[in-house]
């Protein structure tokens, strides 16, 4: 039996990462049709919430078959982020998770996100005001360290523990790591085998298959992989790591009716939960690899990008359909 917080797994974990205009509602609904096992909101804004900004309350929606569900707040100030999480935890969502990873520059520049990440003391005392202000389980996800010279993820990893949180990711690079550099998983090993930790350690970072999986989790030994660029436009990667982290066997991928089918049902949920515009922006980062691999898909994918009009965007997609049947 495998535990993260208070949540209990008859299988190893698999959880779908918390991303901004990608973890939404409609993705997170097709990425539990094959077997995610945590979904997490986008990252919400502490001070929208206080704010009662329309865009980041709408980030607290889910639907009950997304349990177990994780909603992610970031701030940089103790007391809001303590504020946001009362508010997040009116949602009733199974976990609130706090962002202390993310390197985006209008978050990290202002000392959120992996920006509060060269002051420790900070981080320890706004993670502790989360978790003495709510009864739900707090965990936290965060990079190895600020930079080259502060790797300080085995110090941080017991600081944060000591201070009451339930389970911790680590993302395998650092604030100023490049995502196009590899993801450095040893430093995610030392925290989960310290003698002193006790909490679940969730690895994060180029987990993209089902090798990448078994061998990150069979390295370093990590209670559990969070997915997140890999996932786009690839909600299957959840069934497809599950069956190769239990038979050793790769499954191919869906074919082109089914890809289909799962695009159409992320696209109307979309459109459903924010509208045509904006859901035909959002999504666009997920057709080429909804389709990935087919010959002369060069057109099509033109076609799906450069519209703006729904019923254009489902002609596409029926094209699609024939044309590789």
């Amino acid at each position: 039996m495998y535990r993260i917080a208070d949540l209990e797994f008859e299988h190893y974990p698999l959880l779908l990462a918390p991303m901004e205009d990608v973890s939404d509602p409609p993705f997170r609904y097709v990425c539990k049709l094959f077997g995610a096992d945590v979904v997490y909101s986008e990252f919400i804004s502490a001070d929208g919430l206080i704010r009662d900004a329309v865009k980041s309350i709408k980030k607290l929606d889910f639907e009950e078959m997304e349990r177990p569900v994780g909603i992610q707040i970031f701030g940089n100030t103790v007391e809001p982020m303590a504020e946001a999480a009362r508010y997040a935890e009116t949602a009733h969502p199974d976990i609130i998770d706090i962002n202390f990873g993310c390197p985006v520059k209008k978050v990290a520049s202002k000392g959120a996100g992996s920006g509060i990440m060269n002051d420790i003391p900070k981080m320890v005392a706004i993670t502790k005001a989360v978790v003495e202000a709510v009864q739900t389980p707090v965990t936290v996800k965060t990079r190895l360290g600020y930079d080259e010279q502060h790797k300080d993820i085995v110090d941080i990893a017991e600081r944060l523990q000591d201070v009451g949180i339930a389970a911790l990711t680590i993302h395998g690079r650092l604030r100023t790591t490049k995502y196009s550099d590899p993801a450095d998983w040893t430093l995610i090993g030392a925290v989960k085998n310290n003698p002193r930790m006790h909490i679940p350690i969730i690895g994060n970072g180029d987990v993209v298959d089902g090798p990448s999986a078994k061998y990150y989790k069979d390295t370093f030994g990590v209670d559990g992989l969070m997915i997140g660029r890999a996932t786009y436009g690839n909600p299957w990667i959840f069934s497809q790591i599950r069956h190769y982290l239990e038979s050793g066997e790769t499954l191919p991928l869906p074919d082109v009716a089914e890809r289909v089918r799962i695009s159409r049902i992320q696209l109307e949920r979309s459109i459903a939960w924010k509208g045509e515009h904006i859901a035909l922006l959002e999504i666009r980062k997920h057709w080429a690899s909804y389709f990935k691999g087919l010959p002369n898909f060069k057109s099509f994918k033109m076609k799906l990008m450069e519209t703006l009009s729904v019923d254009e965007v489902l002609r596409v997609l029926d094209e699609i359909e024939k044309y590789y049947a």
